[in-house]
C-alpha cells in the first residue's frame, strides 16, 4: 500500500510540476505575442528583413559628452553597417556573416575571435527590440522572469538566451505590450564586461510598425548614450557594397 501511495505522490509531483512549466511557456508566449501584436504584427514585422535607422544624440567617451549622428543598416540578423561621427570623428563597423571590420579615422581592423562574436551580439541586441519575430527562432529561447517598474510603469520581463548562450532581459510595458527596457552585459571599448541597461520611449508609426524613437543608454549605472531616431526605413533591397570593407 505504501509503495502505491509513493507511485500516486509522485505522478501528482509530476503532473504539477509538468502542468507548471506549461503555463509559465503560455505566459512567455502571451506575453511576447502581445509585444509583437503591439509593434505591428507578426505578418508584417516577420516580412522586415532590412531596414536601417538614422538617428543622433550624445555619447559620453572617457567623461565627455559627445554629440553625434549615426546610421545602421541591417539585413537579417548576420548583417550590418553602422556608421557614427561628427566633426571630430568618424567610425564605420561592418558584420558580413562570419566576417567582420571596424575602421576609427585611420585606424582599421579586421574582426575576430571574441570582436567578431561581440559584434554578432551587439546585432541581435539591436534587432530583437524592433522587431521581436526573431525571438521564435533563430537560436533563441525564452521564459518568464517576474514583474518591474520600469519608470513609473509596471513591467512584465522574459528572460532571453541567444544563440551564443548568452542572456539578457527584455522588459515589456504590461498594458501596452511595447519593449520599454533591455539589459544586457556586454564588452566595452577597454575590453571590459559591463552591464548595459537600455531604454525605449516615445514610440512612433512607421509605415504600420511602431518602433521606439527615444533612447538611453546607460554602463554600469552611468549614462553613456542618449538617442533620437530622425529615420527609420523598412528596405526591400540591400545594395551588395553595404556589407563590405569599408574604405
Amino acid at each position: 500500500m505504501r509503495w502505491l501511495i509513493g507511485s500516486i505522490l509522485a505522478s501528482i509531483l509530476l503532473f504539477v510540476a509538468f502542468g507548471t512549466a506549461r503555463a509559465d511557456e503560455n505566459d512567455a508566449k502571451s506575453i511576447l505575442d502581445k509585444a509583437i501584436k503591439a509593434l505591428g504584427g507578426e505578418e508584417k514585422l516577420g516580412k522586415v528583413e532590412a531596414f536601417s535607422v538614422k538617428s543622433k544624440g550624445t555619447v559620453n567617451f572617457n567623461g565627455n559628452e559627445n554629440e553625434f549622428t549615426g546610421e545602421v543598416t541591417v539585413k537579417g540578423l548576420n548583417h550590418f553597417r553602422r556608421e557614427f561621427g561628427n566633426d571630430q570623428f568618424h567610425g564605420v563597423v561592418v558584420l558580413a556573416g562570419d566576417k567582420g571590420w571596424r575602421k576609427f579615422g585611420d585606424n582599421f581592423s579586421e574582426l575576430e575571435g571574441d570582436g567578431l562574436a561581440n559584434e554578432k551580439r551587439y546585432l541581435y541586441l539591436q534587432v530583437i527590440p524592433i522587431t521581436l519575430v526573431a525571438l521564435k527562432g533563430n537560436g533563441f529561447k525564452y521564459e518568464t522572469a517576474g514583474e518591474e517598474k520600469v519608470g513609473d510603469k509596471p513591467a512584465v520581463i522574459l528572460k532571453v538566451t541567444g544563440p551564443d548562450g548568452k542572456d539578457f532581459k527584455l522588459y515589456f510595458d504590461k498594458e501596452s505590450g511595447v519593449p520599454v527596457k533591455q539589459v544586457a552585459t556586454v564588452i566595452n571599448f577597454q575590453g571590459e564586461e559591463t552591464t548595459q541597461e537600455t531604454t525605449y520611449t516615445d514610440y512612433k508609426d512607421f509605415g504600420g510598425i511602431k518602433k521606439a524613437t527615444k533612447g538611453e543608454v546607460k554602463r554600469n549605472g552611468d549614462v553613456f548614450q542618449v538617442m533620437e531616431v530622425t529615420e527609420f526605413k523598412v528596405l526591400d533591397k540591400v545594395a551588395t557594397e553595404t556589407f563590405t570593407e569599408p574604405k
